[in-house]
């Protein structure tokens, strides 16, 4: 009986944290495309939050992962912001599923947006096979310009 209550147990553990490990995956790449680029930027690499990849860099300053699974207080705001947008860039990021199949989650980003750069995901993607994004637009600090930058983004936007 202590067996099977051991067992069972450990059943039921397994199966909260399972959840809670699939979420905390990021991108496994991203692909970049935009005006003045010759060809998309391609970004690989382990995209986990915190895990020092340009790949994770980018979409934790372009506000990809509380667009995608939500953050309380919730940063993301359901109208577009004031302002000139500039250039969009979009990224494509695929995010590998527990099936095996990856989705491709798209965000449009805004490198030139004045004051500071702005980012826009589509709600209702889906992901993981039953999850879908959160979405919403996104106001990001200057860093992700630095970082767009550095990848291949041009430095200034061509709109002016």
């Amino acid at each position: 009986m202590r067996r099977s209550l051991i067992a069972s147990l450990a059943v039921v553990l397994t199966a909260a944290l399972v959840p809670a490990f699939a979420l905390a995956k990021g991108a496994s790449e991203a692909t970049i495309a935009g005006p003045g680029l010759a060809s998309p930027i391609r970004l690989g690499g382990s995209g986990e939050p915190g895990s020092g990849s340009r790949l994770a860099r980018v979409a934790e300053s372009a506000g990809f992962f509380q667009a995608v699974f939500g953050q309380q207080p919730d940063p993301m705001r359901s109208h577009r912001p004031r302002g000139s947008l500039g250039p969009r860039y979009r990224i494509s990021y695929v995010m590998p599923g527990p099936n095996g199949r990856a989705a491709r989650i798209r965000q449009d980003v805004y490198p030139f947006a004045r004051p500071a750069p702005v980012t826009y995901m589509a709600p209702g993607q889906r992901f993981f096979v039953t999850e879908r994004t959160r979405g919403g637009w996104f106001v990001a600090s200057k860093t992700l310009r630095k970082l767009l930058v550095a990848v291949g983004v041009p430095a200034r936007s061509s709109a002016g």
